[in-house]
């Protein structure tokens, strides 16, 4: 029960570090932050992450430890029951709407494949913590039973144990997740292959250089483009070129605010690159 309150504790406070984030990546952009504070929400989950493992796990591992070494029989178990079944029943309705949610933007993917091709955090990060705040109940109602059935208190001190490897789990892997979009995930492989089709259908291009994208938010995709245009057209071709580029690849996914387009024969991109 008490790994429980330390886990109901920490969840609170994720949710409020969560939404805090969300507001801060709504700050529009400045001279300092040219690109806006989307990444606000990446920083926030991750250390929604590491709040998890530090006071969820560590402290449940810690406190089941404790209960072995310093056994005591429980008390009220029929109130921990009840408390455990009401909060189970909570948790159960908050995961099917955090579930719902996550269903919008998962499309014919599986759930592993959008939690790792998902860019907002938010989403991902309740559903893990409703998932795991899930199993953490139903470890506790175990251990309860099972100390009902036995009298060995070793079985309590064992489920908050479970629950703390359970919470440590569910932060490393929200860690791994949040470190890969603070560093600077691309966009997805399908947003990618369409913005090349663009440029290789243009017919001043002569070949695609580079095509680099980078979510600097949840709905902020910064492309950055690279093509060799014939030799000896007229400024004012590519000029409208790059324009034509720039409209197009903006209608490609409606998260793409900027667009960066750079005109470059291959040899000077080998070059470059090499």
């Amino acid at each position: 029960m008490f790994s429980e309150g330390i886990h109901s504790l920490v969840d609170t406070g994720n949710q409020i570090l969560l939404l805090w984030g969300l507001k801060q990546a709504r700050k529009p952009a400045s001279a300092e932050f040219p690109f806006g504070h989307g990444k606000e929400v990446y920083f926030w989950s991750f250390i929604v992450a590491m709040l998890i493992f530090a006071l969820g796990g560590a402290a449940s591992i810690y406190q089941g430890v404790q209960h072995l070494d310093h056994a005591e029989p429980l008390s009220n178990t029929f109130v921990n029951f009840i408390v455990l079944g009401l909060a189970l029943v909570f948790e159960l309705a908050a995961l099917s709407i955090a579930v719902k949610e996550l269903n919008k933007s998962r499309g014919d993917q599986g759930w592993l494949q959008t939690v790792r091709n998902g860019k907002d955090p938010t989403l991902f990060v309740v559903v893990f913590e409703d998932t795991a705040a899930t199993l953490g109940l139903l470890i506790a109602l175990t251990g309860l039973v099972m100390f009902e059935l036995t009298g060995e208190v070793a079985y309590d001190a064992g489920a908050s144990i479970a629950i703390g490897c359970v919470l440590i789990l569910s932060a490393f892997w929200l860690a791994l997740e949040s470190k890969g979009l603070l560093i600077g995930e691309s966009a997805s492989p399908v947003v990618r292959a369409q913005i090349r089709s663009i440029l290789e259908l243009q017919a001043n291009v002569v070949a695609v250089n580079e095509i680099a994208t980078l979510h600097m938010g949840p709905d902020y995709i910064l492309v950055t483009l690279s093509a060799d245009f014939i030799d000896g057209i007229s400024s004012d071709e590519v000029e409208r070129t790059v324009a034509v580029v720039r409209e197009q690849v903006m209608d490609v996914d409606a998260r793409i605010r900027r667009v960066f387009v750079e005109v470059k024969t291959s040899r000077e991109q080998a070059a470059a690159a090499g």
